[in-house]
């Protein structure tokens, strides 16, 4: 068995979040540009700052970024830990591909309709998947 299999899940969640990034940036800032918001003169704030500024439907794109710097840092752990353990092959990488398919199919909706049960749903599938991932980890390095 592939023991580094895990990996492509994580490497194409890692290229996903770039992707959300290429996108919200694509976006916001022509955004920025028609709402006559001069970058160069703000100080201090975040992007959360831009909610009431700029559209919403640009600023899902944002949201939906910094999304994946949440919880997928756990994905991220678990995923390397499982590989380096050796546990990174067969039911291990399925269920990783799972929770990539699930999180990439939560980005798309919450940056086109945004319906927010349609994103609830497939967010508590995702993290169905990810405690799996978690307890298969906790299994195979603490009660070995």
């Amino acid at each position: 068995m592939e023991t580094n299999a895990i990996l492509g899940p994580v490497a194409t969640l890692a290229l996903w979040s770039m992707v959300m990034w290429v996108w919200m940036y694509a976006t916001r800032i022509p955004a920025m540009s028609r709402a006559k918001i001069d970058a160069a003169k703000m100080v201090g704030g975040t992007g959360k700052n831009l909610d009431d500024v700029l559209p919403p439907e640009v600023q899902w794109k944002a949201h939906n970024y910094n999304h994946l710097m949440e919880q997928p840092t756990v994905f991220y752990a678990v995923a390397l830990a499982l590989a380096i353990g050796g546990m990174g092959g067969g039911l291990n990488t399925q269920i990783a591909w799972a929770y990539v398919v699930l999180r990439i199919l939560h980005s798309l909706v919450q940056v086109t309709v945004n319906r927010v049960m349609w994103r609830f749903a497939i967010f508590a599938l995702a993290s169905l998947a990810l405690l799996a991932l978690c307890v298969h980890a906790f299994m195979g390095f603490v009660l070995h």
